[in-house]
């Protein structure tokens, strides 16, 4: 065999080998802040003067397993941060960010640049 196939070889049987296995690590919830289609929340023009109107709805109610994706419609970069820090995005004018629930519970949460905008979000 020339050095080249060997070489395919035994980077084909790593790969193989790495994929095979029962080791997994627990999941955790998820979070992310690309283009998703979970449960809607808005984070509404001008929120970073108002309170519980700043993300609607407000509460949301969901099942759990259920992803919620807040999108921000405002000219500012807002959070969507929990109040015991389960979950915390950024989320700049025009883009979004989600999280998975995957246990009941209620959630409140709040802007960290804007503290006075609040919401929940209760898992059923």
């Amino acid at each position: 065999m020339t050095q080249i196939a060997r070489l395919a070889l035994v980077l084909v049987t790593v790969v193989a080998l790495s994929s095979c296995g029962s080791n997994s690590t627990p999941t955790m919830p998820s979070a992310s802040s690309g283009n998703t289609n979970g449960t809607p929340i808005t984070i509404v023009s001008g929120a970073q003067v108002l309170t519980t109107t700043a993300y609607n709805p407000n509460p949301l109610t969901i099942t759990a397993g259920t992803t919620v994706t807040w999108t921000n419609q405002d000219s500012t970069t807002h959070t969507a941060t929990s109040d015991t820090g389960v979950f915390n995005g950024t989320v700049g004018p025009n883009q979004q960010y989600s999280f998975t629930f995957p246990n009941k519970g209620t959630f409140t949460y709040h802007c960290s640049l804007h503290p006075n905008m609040v919401a929940s979000v209760i898992v059923q």
